[in-house]
């Protein structure tokens, strides 16, 4: 008996990584549930660590003003309006917050596949002449902050440019450092942070996730968002 053919469609797995898709039958580290995940923040350490920050910002700026603060969509933006919060019982006056995406910005575009728009909210006082912290969850590679300075550079000219972050997880791939950082977490490139809070995901935690011992700094790194260093991860 002569077998039938196989008419199964072949898959271009080389294809698909340039990409950024996922071949059919296959599934990526991102549908992937975590093999371990390690608390590192709960609740009341986020708390500390944004009450920290706080005055890290007006010691350092003397003060809250010409002061705005730019949250980098998802989780910075959150983060952005706890830290104007914190400012402002110091201060007793409200500091500016707004919003920055840097989707169209980034330089992995052509790699991964298409992302939503987030949304990009400037104070009515504008970044003219002012003192402009970033502020998003977890610094990574350093892109994101890369692509957010020329996002700012399209919509004004500050006085200066600060970075706050909620954690530091190293692996820089540009010469990018944060001025304020809530926790450096000394991290393996096998391993993934994630970043909740109640906004967004109906809690505040930081936990590292563990994947398989088989996984590649290559296909880890094409995972991470936030973030990382975009969003949720990083």
């Amino acid at each position: 008996m002569t077998p039938e053919p196989n008419t199964a469609p072949s898959v271009n797995i080389a294809a698909a990584r340039s990409t950024g898709t996922t071949p059919p039958g296959t599934t990526s580290k991102r549908d992937r549930e975590p093999r371990f995940a390690r608390p590192v923040l709960d609740e009341a350490d986020i708390a500390r660590a944004l009450t920290r920050v706080a005055h890290e910002i007006l010691e350092r700026n003397k003060g809250a003003d010409d002061l705005v603060l730019l949250g980098i969509p998802s989780r910075g933006v959150p983060l952005a309006t706890r830290l104007a919060a914190r400012i402002a019982d110091v201060e007793g006056r409200a500091v500016p917050v707004g919003s920055l995406d840097v989707t169209m910005y980034r330089d992995d575009l052509r790699l991964r596949p298409a992302r939503a728009l987030e949304h990009t909210d400037m104070p009515p006082e504008g970044i003219d002449g002012r003192r402009v912290v970033l502020v998003d969850d977890v610094l990574f590679s350093g892109r994101t902050i890369r692509a957010a300075l020329d996002a700012i550079g399209d919509l004004g000219r500050p006085r200066l440019v600060q970075l706050a972050v909620l954690v530091d997880r190293g692996h820089r791939e540009l010469p990018i450092r944060a001025d304020y950082v809530g926790k450096n977490l000394p991290t393996s490139m096998s391993e993934r942070v994630r970043v909740q809070l109640s906004e967004i995901d109906g809690r505040d935690a930081v936990t590292v996730e563990s994947f398989t011992a088989g996984d590649s700094a290559a296909d880890h790194a094409a995972t991470n968002t936030a973030v990382i260093d975009d969003g949720a991860t990083a």
